[in-house]
């Protein structure tokens, strides 16, 4: 079996420096479509370097990229055809606010695998420090088709009840034509969101949007309309992968504020609401 779980759970944890700068940070913003309009006060935070704060879903890829998704794969004990990956769910707890420019330590390590059956799903934990101390902790979920059935441990259930009663805000966020494309660029080269040909032996009828594409559009949405567009008010943010956006589609981010957090569902328009994000908290001060 291309997964031996007893041997990616006993793997060593890699360790490794990573740093950013305001270039990558803006960039990352670009990515996630800040920036419209160019000249509104609001966006400028995360796209003029005198202005500048980091949203905290920007932790999903300083300094590497893909928060461990694709480096996961080649761990001891893993082994798998990249055409079969998702990513299933995400989350990042912060513990203190992201600087504009950083050099840390990134450990990595495998933190569970489950056997879901049909797929196998990986727990990729990505902690990451400074001189001052830490900064985030990343989980990613990766999906496998076809590699579980080996009788393994089935991990915990991710779903949430849903939440009661109709949104207290709901915004809507275009998806440009080019999104996955100038995304890409922050790290993420996973072919399927850019090749056509990949796409189709994946099982899409074309490129589909990063999911931490999404996962980022969605925080700035939450921070700017709930939190005063305040980023440092996040301490964490957890989501479920329930479904792919294709560029050029619109997102339709439903909004529950509680006490102290914010339940959120995000939805494809043009596909009768078809779910992309579910399960989804974020949680502030």
């Amino acid at each position: 079996m291309p997964i031996d779980a007893a041997k990616a759970l006993a793997a060593e944890s890699r360790t490794g420096e990573i740093s950013w700068n305001s270039k990558d940070v803006q960039l990352y913003h670009l990515g996630i479509g800040a920036g419209l309009p160019a000249t509104d006060p609001d966006e400028l935070r995360y796209t003029l370097e005198s202005r500048l704060h980091v949203l905290p879903s920007f932790a999903t890829v300083a300094g590497s990229g893909s928060p461990g998704v694709i480096s996961g794969l080649s761990m001891p004990g893993i082994e798998v055809d990249l055409a079969r990956v998702l990513h299933g769910g995400q989350s990042i707890v912060l513990h203190r606010p992201i600087p504009a420019t950083g050099t840390a330590t990134a450990t990595n390590r495998i933190a569970a695998v489950y056997d879901k059956g049909k797929a196998a799903v990986l727990v990729l934990r990505t902690e990451v420090a400074d001189t001052d101390g830490p900064l985030w902790t990343n989980d990613s979920q990766i999906f496998i088709k076809g590699e579980g059935g080996w009788g393994g441990d089935r991990g915990p259930s991710a779903r949430l009840e849903p939440p009661a009663g109709d949104p207290d805000r709901t915004v809507e966020r275009s998806v440009r034509e080019d999104q996955a494309l100038l995304y890409r660029l922050s790290g993420d080269w996973n072919p399927l969101h850019a090749d056509p040909e990949f796409a189709k032996v994946a099982g899409f009828e074309r490129p589909i949007l990063h999911g931490l594409c999404t996962y980022g559009m969605t925080l700035k949405a939450v921070v700017d309309t709930l939190l005063g567009g305040d980023v440092t008010r996040v301490r964490s943010y957890v989501t479920r992968f329930a479904g792919v956006v294709y560029p050029g589609e619109t997102l339709r981010i439903r909004m529950w504020p509680g006490e102290g957090s914010v339940r959120v569902a995000v939805s494809a328009v043009e596909r009768d609401d078809a779910p992309v994000l579910a399960d989804t908290v974020v949680e502030h001060t």
